[in-house]
């Protein structure tokens, strides 16, 4: 039968923010767990517990709902405007900027002076472009199992990116401590960003507590299009002086944002659109002005890229258009500004990245994207772009082909705020038992970070067992978001097991008779000394514990970084037109990345492919669709649209390998950035196939026709 239904009205009304961010969680603080309005088409009404998901279905069906039927406003330049309808009108909002205009956040920051610059510059061009809205669409949708433990302890396990910010934020909205809830992110598929959120565990744990039964809740596919989170849409205008010489002199980007009914990661999303947008390119003058908007569509939030595809969308698009207009070619002038080592990001401190009190401007410390271009350009046939006869064929007289590139920076990690943790022990046989709160969500995490600590100490990969991602047992860990996982969590681990170098080598000296821990190495599970004697590491971990100064050989460490060096990628996308129909078929992505020293090149060309081809369903042709009452009317797998296997264009990724001293083994981030690329690279293409170019995302043969036929 039924065990429980829960609604606003025998639910705790307590705010906050569902944001899977480190403490304190960023304003506003503008949900509750069940409300008595529903802000959009997929909101929370009411949950019910039974048996079987038949019965519980059926008593859903019973449950009657009067509704007061509200105005909506869904496009954020409309709901700013002055005369929408007021999203969050109840007394006690916290922490919107202005809801009364639905503004959740403003933001501003300026590098110089721009409008002297603008004065200055002998030529200023203006533009505006739009990004829409997508979802992550994991294959795995958000699921969470809830129960009571033996001790009474509310047991969770979610499929999660955030475990340990799950926890703290669940707390207070089941009315528990901290030390009463246990988070378990067991092996999930895929999370993108939407599960950087605490979505649901709050239900499944007031329905565990209520009924003192285990809960399941799984969302369907149309519940994750519509109840989940999605990509934020932008209007992002840009205003850029340059001289004659193709020198940029100034620069300012506006951006209204799209934050949905709630303000979830509304601030820091596009906080990064304005990092992103403007530290790609040189310029003594940089403004940022923005405003985020509530309306009354699902909810934006996380999503892997995080601002920056939406940013690197507009600005890739900007500086073609300005080295069209200036009679340039296009990668020649992106060349002349992009930063390199040396530059100064110094907007990342007039918004605020990372810490609130670093104030030391963040400066350029490797890059290989000169490289990155050369080895795309080869791979891609960049040559062919240049010949007439290629670009239209003569025995194809509907079709045209293009070539096109976008220049892609990104970061890595949160400077002076994330956190990782991981403890390493060894065991009888010398083995070692790795414990890291890192979360693995299907990249391959465990085992990159397993082959670091195995390269310290001397042994193969399946000599160290991983445990992960569990709020009782591991060390804490921000979680998997900013491209974080190997910098930051890689670094605790490394730390960790060089201090359990340092104890294994000061224990085989002891046993070799030798001076200094400095006189041994660790190699093929042994030590060795110079002279060529050895002892095994379980001959060094059985005497550790049962010998001679007895004492069990573990260490743990903690790592945030004070940096975030940022990866560089040059993106390539070949394409062809039907100028009859409008259709555009991507035929090869290309993409050459510096990610420092990649520490496992197989998963992470991985990160390269699977990226481009999520973004290709972003530029190409993904797109959240309504109806006029807010309703989305594809949120269905096959007419939402992604990409499948036998559909996947060539697509070729190449790692262009520098040194970043600051990163574990020279590492820094691979998984975001190829999100950056490929809309503004397929855009480049479409121009330099038809001489059309197009301001708006995704490239639909509806949108592309228009664009042709309008000339």
């Amino acid at each position: 039968g039924v065990h429980a239904v829960l609604n606003h009205e025998n639910t705790a009304r307590v705010r906050y923010a569902s944001g899977g961010q480190s403490y304190p969680n960023p304003l506003p603080y503008d949900q509750v767990s069940f409300d008595n309005k529903v802000r959009h088409v997929g909101d929370r009404v009411a949950v019910v517990a039974a048996d079987t998901i038949e019965i519980a279905e059926e008593a859903v069906g019973l449950i009657d709902v009067t509704y007061e039927v509200l105005p909506a406003v869904f496009d954020e330049l409309e709901a700013i405007s002055g005369d929408a309808p007021v999203i969050h009108d109840e007394d006690d909002m916290d922490g919107a900027h202005d809801a009364a205009r639905n503004i959740v956040h403003h933001m501003d920051a300026e590098v110089g002076d721009v409008e002297a610059g603008f004065a200055k510059a002998d030529h200023v061009f203006e533009k505006t472009y739009r990004v829409h809205q997508v979802q992550q669409v994991p294959i795995e949708p958000h699921i969470a199992i809830a129960y009571l433990d033996s001790d009474e302890r509310l047991v969770i396990r979610t499929s999660t990116q955030v475990p340990f910010h799950v926890r703290r934020m669940v707390a207070p909205l089941l009315g528990l401590p901290v030390k009463d809830i246990r988070v378990i992110k067991p092996r999930i598929g895929g999370g993108f960003g939407a599960k950087q959120e605490m979505l649901i565990e709050d239900v499944v744990g007031h329905l565990a507590l209520v009924t003192g039964h285990p809960v399941r809740l799984e969302l369907n596919r149309e519940e994750e299009f519509m109840s989940s989170r999605t990509r934020h849409p932008q209007t992002i205008t840009y205003k850029t002086g340059v001289n004659n010489d193709g020198v940029l002199v100034s620069q300012s980007m506006r951006l209204i944002g799209n934050t949905g009914a709630y303000g979830t990661h509304a601030l820091t999303v596009q906080q990064v659109s304005g990092l992103r947008g403007l530290s790609s390119y040189n310029c003594p003058n940089k403004r940022f002005d923005c405003d985020v908007a509530y309306t009354n569509i699902p909810v934006p939030g996380a999503y892997r890229g995080y601002g920056a595809p939406q940013a690197l969308f507009a600005l890739e698009s900007h500086m073609e258009d300005i080295a069209n207009e200036l009679g340039m070619d296009a990668l020649e002038f992106k060349r002349l500004n992009w930063t390199t080592v040396g530059d100064p990001l110094d907007i990342a401190t007039r918004l605020g990245e990372g810490a609130s009190d670093m104030e030391v401007v963040p400066v350029i410390t490797s890059s290989g994207l000169e490289e990155c271009v050369a080895q795309g350009e080869r791979a891609i046939g960049w040559h062919r772009r240049s010949d007439p006869t290629w670009i239209a064929p003569p025995d194809r007289p509907h079709i045209r082909r293009g070539i096109g590139f976008a220049m892609c920076m990104h970061g890595t990690a949160i400077p002076g705020l994330d956190m990782g943790a991981a403890s390493i022990k060894i065991n009888d046989d010398g083995s070692f038992n790795l414990l890291i709160g890192a979360t693995d969500l299907g990249t391959g995490a465990d085992t990159v970070l397993a082959q670091m600590a195995a390269e310290v100490l001397g042994v193969p990969l399946n000599d160290i067992v991983v445990y992960a991602a569990d709020t009782d047992m591991t060390p804490f860990d921000v979680g998997a978001y900013a491209s974080s996982t190997t910098y930051v969590s890689g670094m605790a681990v490394k730390k960790a097991a060089e201090e359990a170098h340092r104890q294994i080598t000061e224990r085989a000296a002891l046993m070799l008779d030798l001076d200094s821990p400095g006189e041994v190495e660790l190699a093929d599970r042994k030590a060795w000394a110079a002279d060529g004697r050895s002892v095994g590491l379980d001959e060094i971990a059985l005497h550790s514990l049962h010998q001679d100064q007895q004492h069990q050989i573990m260490a743990t460490a903690s790592y945030v970084s004070p940096e975030s060096p940022p990866p560089y990628a040059a993106q390539f996308a070949e394409i062809e037109v039907d100028i009859e129909t409008g259709q555009v078929t991507v035929k090869a992505l290309v993409m050459a990345v510096d990610c420092g020293v990649p520490i496992n090149p197989v998963t992470s060309a991985g990160q390269v492919e699977g990226g481009m081809i999520q973004a290709l369903g972003y530029g190409h042709c993904e797109e959240m669709a309504y109806d006029e009452a807010g309703r989305m009317v594809n949120a269905r797998l096959g007419p939402y649209k992604i990409y499948r296997a036998d559909e996947m264009p060539r697509i070729e990724a190449y790692l262009v390998q520098t040194m970043e001293k600051s990163g574990p083994f020279g590492a820094k981030a691979i998984a975001e950035i190829p999100k950056d690329g490929v809309a503004p690279a397929i855009r480049s293409a479409i121009g330099n196939a038809t001489g059309v170019w197009i301001d708006a995302i995704p490239f639909t043969p509806e949108r592309v026709w228009r664009a042709l036929t309008a000339g």
